[in-house]
């Protein structure tokens, strides 16, 4: 356990969550599931049970600092790794990897966002153990696989080699988010998972990718080799980190590198990006509706998503294959099957009526 560490993403905005998750609370801080945690708390709960909570980084942006502290008061505050800038996870990732590399060399690195539901999480900690194993012994980059149960079109895909043996497998290639047809053909074919953006290395293996396939970014933030985990480490961030690029460890490395693996599994897996995806894994009623709030009063009402705060009553009638969602300032009610306007929308609302509806 002293040599497995956790870098956990919590800097997205979550604007698919809109208006729940809006920008100065994002959906990572709220509790969506109505567990009374956040996807946050719940995630660093998990990989609490893999190593201590000096081993638990935070990735996240300078504005989410005091929220970050606030939900988890078990964490060192000098383990919330607050980006000045947006650049994506490549760049974050990089920093991070540095500043573990200057504290323990030999360091097993977890990376993982903060907002994915995973229920079965015996099973999960079991794939994260053998990824972590295969990547101490050997120079690999694990990524964890989902098996597919349906041809989803919003999850980016893995091919992989199936036919060898063991929990092991050699990756073949990253696929974008596919058309139905593509998906099916995908899901047919055995050979590919869901990329859940769950990766595992030790921290030698991926300073070594970052060197052959980003070196801007590996120079970077080699530069500041001899500040991190000083005083002098801030003001070095402050000054280079706006200089890296924008860009995702997938597009930097994972796609690029040749000694990517994959362990496969089914851990009842959702990456929660959107309303129809929180709807699919919460308990329904007996007319398929999922509700959370104080009360709420529903007739000739079928598959409908319906959250209110809880000081609210909610009377409905006649709704079929809705979102209703009343955060106390803005009210939502969308229909489901059009929930990718959503996005969209919040950004047409804030443009109309200001930054304080973002």
């Amino acid at each position: 356990m002293k040599n497995t560490y956790v870098l956990i993403l919590a800097g997205g905005i979550g604007s698919r969550f809109w208006p729940k998750s809006r920008n100065n609370f994002p959906k990572q801080f709220i509790d969506i599931l109505g567990t009374g945690k956040s996807l946050l708390q719940l995630t660093f709960e998990r990989f609490s049970e893999l190593c201590p909570p000096e081993n638990i980084y935070i990735l996240s942006n300078d504005q989410y600092a005091g929220l970050i502290a606030q939900q988890l008061p078990e964490l060192p505050v000098s383990n919330i790794i607050a980006e000045p800038t947006r650049n994506n996870t490549a760049p974050c990732i990089a920093y991070a990897s540095f500043k573990i590399a200057d504290l323990n060399p030999e360091a097993n690195i977890i990376v993982a966002p903060s907002d994915q539901l995973i229920l079965k999480e015996d099973i999960f900690l079991e794939k994260i153990r053998i990824a972590l194993d295969g990547a101490d012994k050997d120079d690999r980059l694990f990524t964890l696989g989902i098996s597919p149960s349906r041809p989803d079109t919003g999850y980016g895909y893995i091919k992989y080699n199936p036919t060898t043996s063991g929990e092991i497998h050699q990756v073949i290639q990253f696929l974008e988010k596919p058309n139905l047809e593509k998906a099916k053909e995908f899901v047919a074919s055995g050979d590919y998972l869901w990329n859940a953006g769950i990766f595992v290395w030790n921290v030698k293996s991926i300073l070594k990718a970052l060197e052959i396939h980003a070196p801007e970014i590996y120079d970077l933030f080699n530069k500041g080799k001899v500040f991190y985990n000083t005083e002098g480490e801030k003001d070095f961030i402050k000054e280079y980190y706006p200089l890296s690029p924008n860009i995702s460890i997938d597009y930097a490395i994972m796609e690029k590198a040749d000694n990517v693996y994959t362990v496969p599994g089914d851990f009842g897996w959702s990456d929660l990006g959107t309303w129809a995806s929180l709807y699919e894994v919460l308990d329904k009623d007996q007319y398929n509706n999922v509700f959370s709030g104080h009360r709420v009063n529903l007739a000739e009402t079928e598959n409908c998503m319906v959250q209110i705060p809880k000081d609210k009553v909610a009377v409905i009638k006649g709704l079929n294959d809705y979102i209703v969602v009343d955060d106390g300032k803005i009210l939502l009610i969308y229909p489901k099957a059009l929930e990718q306007e959503i996005k969209a929308v919040s950004n047409n609302v804030i443009e109309v009526c200001g930054n304080d509806f973002s």
